[in-house]
């Protein structure tokens, strides 16, 4: 008999115990939920905030990093393991940046408060599936984390495998459903070098970049000392990539300078539909529309709420009479009729020498269209204007003293592709964009700056200026470059004037995306993935390879 315990299977000749190293402690399912819910919340302060978008790419850094410190080789339950952390970053990345969905349901939509804090639970937990889905693939095709660092030809296949999964979560994100792209990681770097790829690849290419760029860092914590130096070139050639990219110019200036003017009525929210605040609401836009002296005015999304058949009927003649007289035109926000039976969320153009009207395309669900299966929910609602007919998303845009200004209406500036498709026609596309908005539903909050930071991505990707009148913020002016030029106080009453030159010409993401529409960015990420994978897949071949000629 041996004086000695039995040997677990772990420590019989020839099998050696996995150690885990620095990184166990991440490895525990608590620390895991925990850390991953507390690094979302960080990443959504940075969205709304440009001086912190960088900072996104480095929580999202931290948070690779965790992805790929585990150690275990089966698959399936590293799959696992990462499709919980990535639902854990989600929840908190969503819940910590959309927070004000729940003032738009509790406060103006009449929900009861644990119901509204129930829906907006529930749809964060639906949008974390897109991060989650991502994480389990990129954990999966990755090494599994050991004590001996990673080769380098995986270690950046893993890196181009997290970009491309999460780019694609993130596209299928902004579709699926119509879509709901709102804090997309590009939108956090309009601040920054990486900016300077969105005329090129638009906002789903700058968000392959920075998830490379996440997935470069957090390699640090992986690889030798030699894939480290390799990482970071690689790195560096990004970042100056976007550098060098902000430098060139594929647009140029056209047409005359055009003065704006843009209003912002400050209307609150639980008084825009009352028939009694309807006068004052009323009076407030008609004398700044027949007084005020500019090429252009622009009111807000439906600063006059109620259709032109329930209005007095001198009412838009005087506004139109008083604006021919001062050679003045005007975009007017109000919702107007299609046929007997179908309501439209629209724009009207006045001033102009020809009758003008554009028609919102992209519908907010469930508060211009109702989803199928859930009419219940907008019962629950109680909202007003709760359905809409849809417009084209290749609307001719308003000429303003031969400038072409295309409008669109509230969040239809989330959607690139869908925007380029007003560059279609080179007769058509347009100079200047102007969006009109109503973000009074949901309250002061810091869904007014990450608004206009989305606005401010649409100018880089088509480097052409956005002018912005909103009811509550962010009234702005932007320019062709992605800078904000002067901005009215949010909830103010005021007037923002100041001059647009407008801009001619064809990026190479307005040239595609008006094609092709997203393809090209996801043709961009599956091939990131691909090539990932083929790196991943080409280790066991080559080191089987190396066994075999050594036992020779």
């Amino acid at each position: 008999m041996s004086d000695h315990p039995p040997r677990r299977p772990a420590e019989l000749p020839g099998n050696r115990p996995v150690r885990r190293g620095p990184w166990r402690f991440l490895t525990t399912r608590w620390a895991v939920a925990v850390g991953s819910l507390a690094l979302g919340v960080l990443l959504a302060q940075s969205f709304g905030r440009p001086q912190l978008g960088g900072w996104s790419v480095v929580i999202l850094a931290v948070w690779v990093a965790l992805l790929w410190a585990d150690p275990g080789s089966a698959p399936g339950a590293r799959a696992r393991r990462g499709a919980l952390l990535g639902f854990g970053l989600g929840l908190g990345w969503f819940i910590g940046g959309l927070w004000w969905l729940y003032i738009s349901m509790a406060v103006y939509g009449g929900m009861a408060p644990p119901l509204a804090g129930a829906a907006l639970v529930l749809f964060c937990a639906y949008l974390a599936v897109y991060p989650a889905l991502a994480a389990a693939v990129a954990v999966s095709l990755a090494p599994p984390a050991g004590q001996n660092p990673w080769r380098l030809v995986p270690a950046l296949g893993a890196a181009l495998v997290l970009a491309g999964g999460w780019t694609l979560a993130e596209w299928l994100r902004g579709t699926v459903f119509t879509g709901f792209p709102w804090l997309a990681l590009g939108y956090a770097q309009v601040g920054n070098p990486l900016a300077g790829y969105a005329p090129v690849l638009g906002q789903y290419g700058v968000n392959f970049v920075a998830a490379l760029v996440a997935g470069l860092l957090a390699l640090l914590t992986r690889v030798s000392l030699r894939g480290a130096v390799v990482s970071l070139v690689a790195l560096g050639a990004l970042v100056a990539g976007g550098w060098q990219l902000q430098q060139q110019r594929w647009t140029q200036p056209v047409g005359p300078v055009l003065s704006v003017t843009l209003l912002q009525g400050d209307v609150a929210q639980s008084e825009k539909f009352r028939p009694d605040s309807l006068g004052p609401t009323l009076r407030l836009y008609g004398d700044w529309l027949r007084t005020l002296r500019a090429n252009l005015i622009v009111t807000p999304e439906t600063a006059v709420p109620v259709l032109p058949d329930d209005l007095d009927p001198g009412y838009l003649r005087q506004i139109e009479r008083a604006m021919r007289e001062h050679h003045t035109q005007a975009l007017l926000g109000i919702p107007l009729t299609r046929g007997d039976t179908q309501y439209t969320n629209s724009v009207l153009g006045l001033g102009g020498s020809a009758p003008y009207r554009y028609d919102k395309a992209h519908l907010v669900p469930f508060g211009e269209f109702v989803p199928y299966g859930f009419h219940w929910f907008v019962r629950l609602m109680d909202m007003p204007l709760g359905s809409f007919a849809r417009g084209g998303f290749d609307q001719p845009p308003f000429v303003v003293r031969g400038v072409k200004v295309a409008p669109n209406i509230c969040y239809e500036d989330l959607f690139g592709a869908q925007m380029a498709q007003r560059f279609r026609s080179a007769a058509n596309a347009p100079n200047i964009f102007a969006n009109l908005t109503n973000l009074g539903w949901f309250g002061n909050t810091i869904v007014i700056p990450q608004h206009l930071e989305i606005a401010r991505m649409r100018s880089l990707e088509f480097q052409i200026p956005g002018i912005r009148a909103t009811n509550t913020g962010a009234t702005a002016i932007i320019d062709a470059h992605g800078h904000v030029t002067s901005e009215l106080r949010p909830y103010t009453v005021g007037v923002l004037s100041g001059t647009v030159q407008g801009y001619a010409g064809l990026t190479p993401f307005a040239w595609l995306a008006s094609r092709y529409g997203d393809a090209p960015d996801v043709v961009l990420a599956l091939g990131a993935l691909l090539l990932g994978w083929a790196l991943r897949r080409s280790r066991p071949q080559r080191e089987g390879t190396r066994h075999h000629n050594a036992r020779e």
